[in-house]
């Protein structure tokens, strides 16, 4: 059952759900989320106010802090790639989304 708080171990503190400050802490929450309850692993970068986190060949999440961003797989009218979106202070939610994208790809790798 879940609860809203969840623990943050890699800051060592109880955060709320839908309680985000900045980029940093964002892709923290998302990157904890998939670790524990949908055991992807990712490689977070930091830096200028952005923070990344590279899930897999075709799959890296970007934030800013308050959205979180990635190629949905699909492709506009004139070829340039499709982003999901999600609010950053729902990281359950974009965790459960990334993790069905993640599920596409394993199925049908990009071609490179």
């Amino acid at each position: 059952m879940r609860t809203d708080r969840i623990e943050d171990v890699i800051l060592g503190v109880a955060v709320p759900l839908r309680a985000v400050s900045d980029a940093h802490q964002a892709i923290t929450l998302l990157r904890l989320e998939l670790r524990t309850v949908h055991d992807l692993m990712g490689d977070c970068h930091v830096g200028d106010g952005v923070a990344l986190l590279s899930v897999c060949y075709g799959l890296v999440v970007w934030t800013n802090g308050d959205w979180f961003r990635w190629q949905s797989g699909r492709t506009s009218a004139i070829g340039r790639p499709v982003y999901a979106f999600s609010p950053a202070a729902d990281y359950v939610t974009a965790a459960r989304r990334v993790t069905l994208r993640y599920g596409q790809l394993r199925q049908d790798p990009p071609q490179s």
